[in-house]
């Protein structure tokens, strides 16, 4: 199982010191999470100060585009569409990198390639939204992250305004999720090799991605 240690390494895992990436393995042979990590590792996650301003963010641009009127406008209809918007990210996350893992005994983390052709690389990246690695270490069916998006997607018709809940909804909601997962999933496969392409001169940029308990830079997939 993994270590405090490397947990606690998960845990500083930043992209470019900034993104979290604290459900990142730069190790394919990282070992299983316990229970309790992955419930650990998803809180911290939900309550990094980085979700919360992306989740403001989303509300504020939710509110030009005119989305949810059902939530009026000016300050009241803001801090709806951004409660709203934060408890998206709280549910997918909860539920799909927690609770369904330790259910159904899955690594909820994405586990780097780090060599490979761009394409091969890329397409890995999408496929894991649909397999990943299980706590015995073999890949299988990510039924965490697909069920987890969607039954997320039903919760969310609970605190969306009336005329936007139902089927509608629950998928447009669930594949968002899914979506905005591609996209942190390529930035967690490709930015050390950006970080070592733009700051090569410069190893200490970037601080924290690096393996799970090793000091940032000695990545030996990245090398």
């Amino acid at each position: 199982m993994t270590t405090p240690e490397e947990l606690k390494a998960e845990e500083h895992q930043r992209i470019a010191g900034v993104l979290p990436a604290f459900n990142v393995a730069y190790d394919p042979t990282a070992p299983p999470l316990t229970a309790s990590q992955k419930l650990s590792l998803t809180m911290h996650t939900n309550f990094d100060y980085i979700v919360i301003a992306t989740t403001a963010l989303d509300a504020g641009v939710s509110e030009l585009e005119g989305d949810f009127s059902g939530y009026g406008w000016g300050p009241p209809g803001y801090f709806k569409r951004w409660g709203a918007s934060y408890a998206d990210t709280f549910d997918g996350n909860l539920i799909g990198n927690a609770l369904l893992p330790i259910l159904l005994k899955q690594d909820p983390r994405y586990f780097r390639m780090g060599k490979g052709s761009f394409r091969h690389r890329l397409f890995y990246v999408v496929s894991t939204t649909v397999i990943c690695k299980g706590d015995n270490g073999k890949w299988q069916p990510n039924y965490s992250n697909v069920l987890g998006n969607f039954i997320a997607g039903g919760i969310s018709n609970a605190y969306y305004p009336q005329a936007d809940r139902g089927l509608g909804l629950t998928i447009t909601r669930a594949l968002t999720v899914t979506a905005e997962g591609t996209v942190g999933g390529t930035l967690n496969e490709f930015w050390p090799d950006i970080q070592r392409h733009l700051f090569k001169k410069h190893p200490k940029i970037g601080a924290g991605i690096g393996v799970l308990g090793q000091p940032a830079g000695t990545n030996p997939l990245s090398q």
